[in-house]
């Protein structure tokens, strides 16, 4: 499956400056297979040529790409494209590369293992530390998925903001670095979905609802397994429409 992540960034959309561009393009590169685990990058010359940006520019965008865990830098010979198991997962940019790219099923599914790991621990600890004012915003965001007009974009958004302010409302900053393994979970599951009104999706705001209810109640252990049967009901419906590719 193919398609870039939920437009939901505030820096998203605005024009990209010269280095974002080159981090972009080469770090999509890298990710597809254009440029293989192990290969060396093309020389200066030929990328300076190539992207029209000064030296400067192109140095630190290598070494973000190195930051990224995407590549190494070798005196004498070269910018080397590093093993997967260097690159920083947990990186927005670099989970965007990957559905650019296309993504399979063991993807998807490595994601919801990630949230199952994390997400249900989280919706615990708001149940004991959330105020009345973030148990009253995530009312708010459990209802506005049973809006009736809600396509497989929206619905993912709207989808996706209340699991952030759960993380948010964990107040733990680790919890808050998963807004990206979040996200590209959930557009796996909406974006390879049909529209809700057809697969089992117009539930979501009651499976979401009784999350909050737990959370209301301080039950951090009902909080806990209603955030499991959330996370375990998007990964049947990622496994139904696999299967479903496979049988066409």
């Amino acid at each position: 499956m193919r398609g870039r992540l939920l437009e939901t960034r505030k820096s998203e959309g605005k024009p990209r400056t010269s280095h974002a561009q080159v981090v972009d393009e080469l770090g999509k590169a890298i990710v597809s297979g254009i440029f293989p685990i192990g290969s060396i990058l093309p020389g200066d010359s030929e990328l300076l040529q190539r992207f029209k940006v000064s030296r400067t520019v192109l140095r630190e965008s290598m070494k973000t790409l190195a930051a990224k865990g995407l590549v190494v830098p070798r005196a004498r010979v070269g910018t080397r494209v590093t093993e997967k198991i260097h690159w920083n997962m947990f990186d927005n940019e670099v989970l965007n590369w990957h559905f650019e790219s296309g993504v399979n099923r063991e993807f998807l599914l490595h994601l919801y293992d990630i949230r199952m790991a994390f997400e249900p621990f989280a919706a615990s600890l708001v149940a004991e530390r959330a105020s009345r004012e973030d148990i009253d915003l995530l009312k708010r965001l459990a209802a506005s998925m049973s809006a009736s007009h809600h396509t497989s974009d929206s619905l993912a958004i709207a989808d996706l903001h209340f699991h952030l302010a759960i993380t948010e409302a964990s107040q733990n900053p680790f919890m808050r670095s998963l807004g990206g393994l979040i996200e590209a979970a959930l557009v796996g599951m909406f974006r390879m979905s049909a529209p809700p009104a057809s697969n089992g999706f117009s539930n979501i705001a009651d499976t979401h609802m009784a999350i909050v209810d737990a959370i209301a109640a301080h039950d951090g252990l009902a909080a806990h397994k209603a955030m499991e049967f959330v996370i375990i009901d998007g990964r049947q419906h990622v496994l139904e429409a696999f299967a479903a590719l496979a049988d066409a």
